[in-house]
């Protein structure tokens, strides 16, 4: 009888919980704990769409876009809980230039090399790039408010942090409303809309199963964080920037490329550089006062290169969706810039 995918997902998700459990060596354990997250992160965004599908698109695209990224949320708290704010913020910055330049480079690389022409909604796309570029201003400031003031107490970034971080996710939640209320005829997209395919029992029930399972591996990946730094030779920022985020966003990459390779760059799009935007001004703002009450607090203070690379990643994306058009060769060239700043970030 042939082994199913879902499966093989119980027995990926049983060997991590195993190899933890026997205090086996802690790169491997890493390593097997997030093989495992990945396809769990897709069971959890198929069964939020399932349930989307049933409540309408307001409320539907509400889901989507506060669970899009429950993945990765779940493991930055973890981290905070644990006292790894570096590996949180290297981890916010990382999802943020993966989605931008590698999910997309991906998306356009395929979709061109299959179509001579992407055409996609520019409006569409220049907003999310207006979204970034105010995620940008939300994660400089602080961190040149604490590069140039002269004698800049911790305690001021941290209350500095805590009122960029309302405003950020106040901005979050007005794009929300402009997105799904008042122009939402600027973002419709046609012929993706399809009738539910799981009950609502099993949806839920699959996106319950799911998040708890990834809570609790999420809690063995960070546990194994530090012993894995050290055996691999890498640093702990390294691994938040460029692993972690592929980590928990594999399955929205995939299902990025997957969509362009069809044709379907407006969707592409709005996976990639929407998911940047609601890590940049939800996920982050969220993280930022969930660490007071895991105490362990996170200021929005990243460091200079972090948030040069985010800007370096807005501007290319922006410059590439000003006409709604696209072609295989800039998504050969949103990898290029990927590869140079993960090289960069190596040697960090």
């Amino acid at each position: 009888m042939p082994l199913r995918p879902r499966h093989a997902l119980f027995l990926l998700v049983v060997a991590a919980i195993a190899l933890d459990v026997l205090h086996s060596p802690p790169v491997l354990v890493f390593f097997v704990a997030a093989a495992a997250i990945v396809p769990l992160a897709g069971l959890m965004g198929t069964a939020t769409e399932e349930l989307a599908a049933r409540t309408g698109a307001t409320i539907g695209g509400l889901m989507n876009a506060t669970l899009g990224n429950a993945a990765e949320l779940i493991i930055g708290i973890f981290a905070l809980k644990a006292g790894l704010i570096d590996l949180v913020k290297a981890s916010i910055t990382g999802s943020i230039i993966g989605n931008l330049l590698l999910v997309l480079g991906l998306s356009l690389l395929v979709g061109g090399l299959k179509y001579q022409n992407l055409r996609f909604n520019a409006r569409a796309a220049g907003m999310n790039a207006a979204l970034l570029a105010l995620a940008v201003v939300g994660l400089g400031v602080p961190a040149l408010f604490d590069l140039s003031h002269p004698s800049a107490d911790p305690e001021v970034i941290h209350k500095l942090s805590y009122l960029v971080a309302g405003m950020m996710l106040l901005v979050y939640v007005l794009s929300l409303v402009f997105t799904l209320r008042t122009h939402r005829e600027l973002f419709r997209s046609e012929g993706h809309d399809e009738p539910p395919k799981w009950s609502a029992r099993r949806s839920v029930i699959t996106l319950v199963a799911a998040t708890v399972f990834v809570a609790w591996l999420a809690e063995i990946l960070v546990g194994v964080t530090e012993d894995t730094t050290t055996r691999l030779g890498v640093s702990e920022f390294f691994l938040g920037v460029i692993i972690i985020p592929l980590v928990g966003n594999a399955a929205e990459h995939g299902a990025a490329v997957l969509v362009a390779a069809k044709n379907k760059i407006d969707l592409s799009f709005a996976i990639a550089v929407g998911s940047s935007a609601q890590i940049a001004l939800f996920i982050a703002p969220v993280l930022v006062f969930l660490s007071v009450a895991l105490g362990h607090p996170m200021s929005l203070s990243f460091n200079g290169f972090e948030v040069a690379s985010v800007a370096l990643a807005t501007g290319v994306v922006t410059v590439i969706s000003l006409d709604g058009e696209s072609h295989w060769l800039e998504g050969a060239q949103l990898l290029a810039v990927y590869g140079i700043l993960a090289t960069a970030f190596f040697f960090f």
